[in-house]
């Protein structure tokens, strides 16, 4: 890994501490998951754009079942062979 400095406003430290001890990572594995996801938004599709993606794509395609809510784990057992 490549040490780097950065500067930061004592209320951007603060919030970054609460996440980082939230999720149980360190500040810095906390950045660098950000700079990870900043990246992958700027080389190819972001979360939110495939995010609205599927919105627009509930109720364009029908099964002919009825039942979806409630026995979804058995049509994907069936869907892959296990069931």
């Amino acid at each position: 890994m490549i040490r780097t400095q950065i500067q930061l406003t004592e209320e951007q430290m603060k919030v970054l501490k609460e996440i980082a001890s939230r999720k149980k990572i360190s500040v810095a594995g906390l950045i660098r998951e950000a700079v990870d996801e900043f990246i992958r938004e700027e080389q190819g599709i972001s979360y939110e754009k495939k995010k609205e993606r599927a919105i627009r794509a509930l109720g364009k395609f029908r099964s002919g079942k009825h039942d979806i809510s409630v026995n979804h784990d058995k049509y994907l057992a069936e869907a892959y062979g296990q069931w």
